[in-house]
């Protein structure tokens, strides 16, 4: 009989934890977002907090003497930075700005397994089985069953465009990181997403915005927690899901995430949550739990 070390044993049950984990964490950047929006305009808070995850990803890079990008890498990190961070996060940033329901920003990472799941095919030469389709199909009925009867209305264009954009820079991003950064050293790699982001979004800051910062306690709370749990707890799993895991599995993920805001925003907001949103979170787990069984049937 065979014994586990346990260094194994810890790894293997950290490693089943990590997705609920990264749900959670996710999960948590859209109460965030809409506490930090009542003290600065969504570019110059963005601005703000990737200038503050570039100079402390940096320093840990420094301290732990990671190997930095050369080259094509350089290039690549950031291309994927401007897309999971810049795009992404500017486009639900500027959404939420814009009056854009909760709902609405719910259902974007709903769709994402979807168009995830198309492009890797394509693109990274992954096969997706019949049945992994049936459970992203699930997913998307599921994510729609969560969200029905929220209003879907928008306050301008710009919040319906960025939502948009949002989508596809997710998909992208994940896809291009996928392919591109996965074997580059997170810490160096990520101090340069950040600081690609960071000039991203301070350019669009100057040219559109105000650039006034209200320092007021939620602004600094929400900053703080989007700085530390988001940019480095869940950004720093999504990434070690990309390199252990295929994109398809990956993204079946964010099935979960609309449920979860969906129950932060009824704790902490007193939204509606009635029991056919909570069927669509049981439809998107057992969804979840299709595409990853397939999966690892596969494997």
């Amino acid at each position: 009989m065979t014994h586990s070390s346990p260094e194994t044993t810890f790894e293997s049950v950290a490693a089943r934890a990590a997705p609920a984990v990264f749900v959670v964490l996710w999960s948590t950047g859209f109460v965030g977002t809409k506490y930090v929006l009542a003290g600065a305009e969504p570019l110059t808070y963005l601005a703000v907090r990737m200038v503050l995850a570039a100079l402390l990803m940096g320093l840990i890079a420094v301290i732990f003497h990671a190997k930095w990008p050369k080259g094509a890498d350089i290039f690549h990190s950031a291309v994927s930075g401007l897309l999971v961070h810049g795009f992404y996060l500017g486009g639900t940033a500027v959404a939420i700005f814009h009056s854009v329901p909760a709902g609405l920003s719910a259902l974007i990472p709903g769709l994402q397994p979807i168009l995830t799941s198309t492009l890797a095919n394509r693109w990274l030469g992954e096969r997706v089985t019949p049945l992994q389709w049936t459970g992203l199909l699930m997913g998307l009925a599921g994510t729609l069953t969560v969200l029905h009867g929220r209003s879907m209305e928008g306050g301008a264009g710009w919040g319906w465009l960025a939502t948009g954009v949002a989508l596809v820079s997710i998909t992208l991003g994940t896809l291009y990181q996928k392919r591109y950064c996965s074997q580059l050293d997170w810490r160096s790699g990520n101090a340069i997403q950040f600081l690609s982001a960071a000039v991203l979004f301070a350019i669009g800051a100057w040219l559109f915005e105000t650039r006034v910062i209200v320092w007021n306690h939620e602004f600094v709370f929400g900053l703080t927690w989007l700085v530390l749990v988001l940019s480095f707890g869940s950004i720093g799993l999504l990434y070690w899901l990309i390199r252990h895991s295929a994109a398809t599995r990956v993204a079946s993920f964010f099935y979960l995430v609309p449920g979860v805001t969906a129950l932060m925003a009824y704790v902490l907001f007193d939204e509606r949550l009635d029991w056919l949103s909570i069927a669509g979170m049981v439809i998107c787990a057992a969804a979840v739990l299709l595409v990853n069984k397939s999966t690892a049937t596969r494997s």
